[in-house]
C-alpha cells in the first residue's frame, strides 16, 4: 500500500522523512530519531518485509516441533525491526541502531542452538567478526560529524563535494566500506558466514536474502555520493568484490554441505553487487540485491524442506532421487537455480547482466572477464546440488517427511517472484523500461 502510494508521487515529492523526536541534543550537535523513505530505502523496505514474510509464514511449519517456537519468532522478529530500522533511518547514528541491531539478532539466531557447541561457537564468530568491521564504521562516522559538524544524511550528501576533499573521502568512504565488508562477509571478514549455517535453515534464509547481509551493500549505496568523490575507494570496492565473488564461487564448487554451498554462493553474489558499486553502477547493484533476494531465500527454504525430508540429512552425497518424493520443493527449487544462475527469462538474467555489462564498460576486460567466469561457476554449483539432491539413485534409507502446506504456499510464491522479478529491469536496449534503474535515479543522480 504505501509502495503505491510512493509510485503516485511525482519523482520530485519522493523523499519523504518524519522526524519523531530529538533524541540527543547537545549544544551545535543533534541526533533526531529520523525516519527517511526515498526509492531506494522504499526498495529495500519492500523487499526486506515481502521477503521476510514469507520466511515467517514458512518457519510456522518447519519450527512447529522446536520447544523453543517462541523465542524462536521473538528473535525472526526482532531481526526484522532492526533490519527495517537500519534502511529506513534519517542519519548515520539511527542507521548505527539498526546495524548493530542485525548484528545482535544474528548472534542470537546463528547460535540458537545453543546447546550444541558449534552453533555457540558460530554465534560468537559472527558477532566478532561484524563488530571488528563495525568499529571502523563507527570511526567513519565521527569522521563525517568532524568535517560536516552533522550526521544528517541530506546534509552530508548534499555539501559533500564542496566540503571533502579527495583525501577526506576516502578515508570516510574505506572506513565505511570496512563496516560494510564485514556485515556483507566480504574477503577477509567473510568466515563467519558459512559457520553461520549452525542456525535453523529459515534464519539462514533470512540472513542471506533479507537482511544482515544485504546492509553492507545498502550501505555503500546509501552513501555512494561519497564513495563518487574518491577513485581509490571505488576501486577497493571493485577489487574487493570482484576477488570476493571469484573466491567464494570456488569454495563452493566442492562443498558437499548443501548449506555451505549456497553461503559460499550468498558471499560470492555480493561480491557481484559490490563489483557493481564499484565501477559505477549503484542502480544494477541494488537490481541484483532483490532478484537474488528472491532466488536465495526459494534456495534456501527448499533446502530446509530437504533436510528436514531426510531428518536433518545436509550431505548432497548421501541424497539423490528425492523428485519423485517431494515434487513440489524440487520445481520450485529448480526455478530458484535457474534464476540464480542467471539462466535468460529468470530474475538473475537481467541483474546480472546489468553488472557485467557496466563491469566490460567501465571495469576493463580482463575484470570483465574474471567475473564473466566467476558468474558461469554460479551455474555448476546450484546444479550440483539439483542432480545430486534429486536425480541420480537413492542415498539414504530414511522415512521421507513431505513438507506440509505452509511451507511449500511461501516456497511457490518465491519460485513466482523469482521468475517475473527481473523483468522490472529490463533494459532499454531489449527494448525494456528498466524500471528499477529510473526508479532509483533520483537517488544516485543527486
Amino acid at each position: 500500500f504505501i509502495f503505491n502510494t510512493f509510485l503516485a508521487l511525482p519523482v520530485e515529492q519522493r523523499r519523504i522523512e518524519v522526524n519523531l523526536y530529538n533524541w540527543i541534543p547537545s549544544g551545535d550537535f543533534s541526533a533526531p530519531l529520523t525516519l527517511l523513505l526515498d526509492p531506494l530505502s522504499m526498495v529495500m523496505v519492500t523487499m526486506v518485509s515481502g521477503v521476510s514474510f514469507l520466511i515467517h509464514v514458512y518457519s510456522t511449519g518447519y519450527m512447529r516441533k522446536d520447544e523453543s517456537f517462541a523465542r524462536y519468532f521473538f528473535y525472526l522478529n526482532l531481526f526484522v525491526f532492526f533490519m527495517l530500522l537500519l534502511v529506513l533511518a534519517g542519519n548515520f547514528l539511527v542507521l548505527y541502531i539498526g546495524w548493530e541491531g542485525v548484528g545482535l539478532c544474528s548472534y542470537l539466531l546463528i547460535s540458537f542452538w545453543y546447546e550444541r557447541e558449534s552453533a555457540a561457537r558460530a554465534g560468537l564468530k559472527a558477532f566478532v567478526v561484524t563488530r571488528f568491521g563495525d568499529f571502523f564504521f563507527l570511526l567513519g562516522i565521527f569522521l563525517i560529524f568532524v568535517n560536516f559538524g552533522t550526521i544528517h544524511f541530506g546534509s552530508v550528501f548534499e555539501k559533500a563535494p564542496e566540503v571533502l576533499s579527495t583525501t577526506t573521502a576516502t578515508w570516510i568512504a574505506l572506513l565505511i566500506f570496512a563496516g560494510a565488508i564485514g556485515k556483507s562477509a566480504q574477503v577477509p571478514l567473510h568466515t563467519w558466514l558459512p559457520d553461520a549455517m549452525e542456525a535453523p535453515t529459515p534464519v539462514s534464509a533470512l540472513i542471506h536474502a533479507a537482511t544482515m547481509v544485504t546492509a553492507g551493500v545498502y550501505l555503500v549505496a546509501r552513501c555512494y555520493t561519497i564513495f563518487e568523490l574518491s577513485p581509490i575507494a571505488t576501486y577497493t570496492v571493485e577489487i574487493v568484490g570482484l576477488a570476493t565473488a571469484f573466491i567464494s564461487a570456488t569454495v563452493a564448487l566442492v562443498h558437499n554441505d548443501i548449506k555451505r554451498i549456497l553461503a559460499y554462493s550468498t558471499v560470492s553474489q555480493l561480491g557481484h553487487m559490490f563489483l557493481g558499486l564499484g565501477v559505477g553502477a549503484p542502480g544494477a547493484a541494488i537490481f541484483h540485491l532483490l532478484t537474488h533476494a528472491f532466488a536465495k531465500a526459494l534456495l534456501f527454504l527448499g533446502a530446509g524442506a530437504v533436510i528436514q525430508a531426510l531428518h536433518e540429512e545436509m550431505d548432497i552425497k548421501r541424497m539423490g532421487a528425492l523428485k519423485q518424493y517431494i515434487p513440489a520443493t524440487f520445481w520450485t527449487f529448480a526455478i530458484g537455480a535457474l534464476a540464480m544462475s542467471g539462466i535468460p527469462g529468470f530474475a538473475g538474467f537481467f541483474s546480472k547482466d546489468a553488472i557485467l555489462h557496466a563491469t566490460f564498460v567501465h571495469g576493463g576486460v580482463l575484470v570483465w572477464l574474471m567475473i564473466l567466469l566467476t558468474a558461469s561457476f554460479t551455474g555448476f554449483y546450484t546444479f550440483r546440488i539439483v542432480f545430486l539432491a534429486f536425480f541420480g539413485e537413492k542415498r539414504w534409507d530414511v522415512h521421507v517427511e513431505r513438507p506440509i502446506g505452509v511451507m511449500t504456499v511461501p516456497l511457490a510464491a518465491l519460485a513466482f517472484l523469482a521468475i517475473v522479478g527481473g523483468y522490472m529491469g529490463v533494459p532499454h536496449a531489449l527494448g525494456g523500461m528498466d524500471k528499477i534503474g529510473g526508479f532509483l535515479a533520483p537517488v544516485f543522480s543527486s
